[in-house]
């Protein structure tokens, strides 16, 4: 049985070698954003590669394996289909700009990093198919639960921002549904499952330090990517809307309205 660091280190030469064909791929279509698909199947890529070469219990291991993949391959279809035939994605196209002539040589370390990345996030996964208790706990049978309202929670929302735009006027700001409760339920519900996986891994042994992975998404969904570029780009082609918007709506945890004096706005 290969330790957890030899298995990381052999998710992230798969995951890598999917980003660098990806980065091959953009050179041609000029297309960054086709790796945001890679990015959401790359954690059923590690989660194979780790049930091949982990020892738990049979059962915990088809489930979660199952649940990682349902996960994983509603996204990356979801994305697929979002993008295909598109321009490429405006963050992407901003990047470019910024980086002018050295734009695809740092498009190359982006790619990358995310591969360690995912990683990284991974490893939870490799604890949780080396458990060999044929017992589950509560915690862990309440982490099953939560990643299934996670899975459904998202895709509901990215239903409803589909719909929304097939009927919305020009400069329109998606407010049904999930979306009247958060400005980005999405993003909300892709965190959850990171707390759902932690949940999975703590009655595992070394599970607990998967605690560091909702942390991470926090961090990446809200300051870096996520809510914060999805902010300041709808900010610029909203403006007022977007900001009363704002003033009235949970950013990411589904709240119920913030109602505001007349002064306050």
């Amino acid at each position: 049985m290969l330790t957890t660091f030899y298995l990381f280190l052999l998710s992230f030469f798969v995951i890598s070698l999917l980003m660098f064909g990806v980065w091959l791929l953009q050179l041609k279509n000029k297309n960054a954003g086709i790796v945001d698909i890679v990015w959401a199947v790359s954690f059923m890529v590690s989660a194979f590669v780790f049930f091949f070469f982990t020892e738990g219990y049979e059962v915990r291991q088809y489930i979660v394996v199952g649940l990682v993949s349902l996960w994983c391959l509603r996204l990356g279809i979801h994305l697929f289909v979002r993008n295909w035939g598109k321009e490429e994605d405006l963050r992407y196209t901003q990047l470019r700009k910024e980086w002018g002539a050295h734009a695809n040589r740092n498009l190359f370390l982006f790619f990358e990093f995310q591969a360690i990345t995912a990683a990284a996030l991974s490893v939870p996964l490799i604890w949780i198919l080396n458990n060999p208790s044929l017992e589950f706990s509560i915690i862990e049978l309440i982490g099953y639960g939560l990643i299934l309202v996670a899975i459904i929670g998202e895709a509901a929302a990215d239903y409803q921002l589909q719909q929304y735009k097939k009927t919305a006027v020009k400069g329109g700001i998606c407010d049904i549904g999930l979306w009247n409760y958060s400005r980005h339920p999405n993003y909300f519900f892709e965190w959850l499952v990171w707390v759902a996986i932690f949940l999975i891994a703590l009655p595992a042994q070394y599970g607990w330090i998967s605690i560091y992975c909702p942390v991470l998404m926090w961090h990446f969904l809200n300051n870096v990517t996520g809510v914060k570029m999805t902010e300041e780009h709808m900010v610029k082609t909203r403006g007022e809307r977007y900001l009363r918007y704002q003033s009235s709506t949970s950013a990411f945890i589904p709240w119920f309205k913030i109602t505001r004096k007349k002064s306050e706005i």
